[in-house]
């Protein structure tokens, strides 16, 4: 597969890098869109992910082309350059909300090479990125968002679950450090799993409900899809437990045309990363957007 390696520059000066291929040939019958931004879990970036691969080559052959790319929290720990200089970047230090800035600015790289049509699709916290950012900061060129088993972050569910304690544990010393005036000291964190984060990030992340899918699919305007594994929904925890009922639940309460705009698909036999079933996503994600 041949890409070409581009970069942008996000609204408040981030340097970010990712990869775009173009399909070779233009099929008789076009699809919903003219490209999609794939959006890395995280810690990830535009060149890893194995899941990626089969659906990008995929999308190729219906005549998509395929934006791979990196938000400002790719790696664990990165200096990411900026205008002013180097800042420090990373799963370990992002914060969330600013995704909409690294979002945004690749939408706007597609549409100065005439890629008008735009679908996002992310994966794990990159599919919490898609559907915040649709929702709070959307792109006038985004007709579509596919979300990849994105997480339940919310800080009410995770006090009552099984690991609440290390849940409480985590977020106590992270907001003790906050308020100490040390927001980018690294914590070892227990919960969700052992990482290394900083204490504002992991505030930011797991403090309250500001990133909870279920408090902002309604305000989507554009075609959403959500896709789970049968295996992350039964053993996922709270994090993943019930969501595709819940996420119906939530977009029953919007009008009726919104609730037509959002679609659940659960994958038999897949885990969190699809292990083994690339082929399935690649084909629910295909067939949903020839649909549209």
């Amino acid at each position: 597969m041949l890409v070409e390696l581009v970069r942008t520059k996000t609204s408040d000066g981030l340097r970010l890098d990712g990869a775009l291929a173009r399909p070779s040939a233009m099929p008789a019958h076009p699809a919903a869109v003219d490209a999609v931004i794939l959006l890395h879990g995280v810690g990830g970036s535009f060149f890893g992910g194995a899941m990626f691969e089969p659906l990008s080559k995929r999308l190729l052959e219906l005549g998509i082309a395929v934006l791979r790319v990196n938000t400002r929290g790719y790696g664990s720990i990165n200096m990411i350059t900026t205008d002013g200089g180097a800042t420090l970047g990373g799963a370990a230090f992002e914060v969330v909300d600013q995704c909409r800035h690294d979002i945004n600015a690749w939408c706007d790289l597609l549409v100065g090479r005439g890629l008008l049509r735009i679908g996002l699709i992310g994966h794990s916290l990159g599919a919490i990125k898609a559907v915040y950012s649709a929702a709070h900061a959307p792109h006038p060129h985004v007709v579509s968002v596919i979300a990849a088993s994105p997480p339940r972050l919310s800080h009410s569910a995770f006090q009552h679950g099984p690991l609440s304690r290390d849940f409480f544990e985590s977020l106590a010393t992270a907001q003790q450090l906050v308020q100490e005036g040390r927001p980018e000291q690294l914590i070892t964190a227990k919960f969700p799993f052992p990482l290394l984060i900083s204490a504002a990030s992991y505030v930011d992340k797991y403090g309250d409900e500001r990133y909870n899918i279920l408090k902002f699919i309604s305000q989507v305007g554009c075609p959403t899809l959500f896709t789970y594994g049968s295996i992350e929904l039964e053993q996922g925890g709270v994090a993943f437990a019930g969501l595709p009922a819940a996420i119906q639940r939530a977009v029953s309460h919007a009008n009726e045309p919104a609730r037509d705009e959002v679609d659940v698909l659960t994958i038999a036999g897949a885990d969190h990363f699809y292990t083994g079933k690339y082929a399935e996503l690649a084909d629910a994600v295909a067939n949903w957007l020839c649909c549209k």
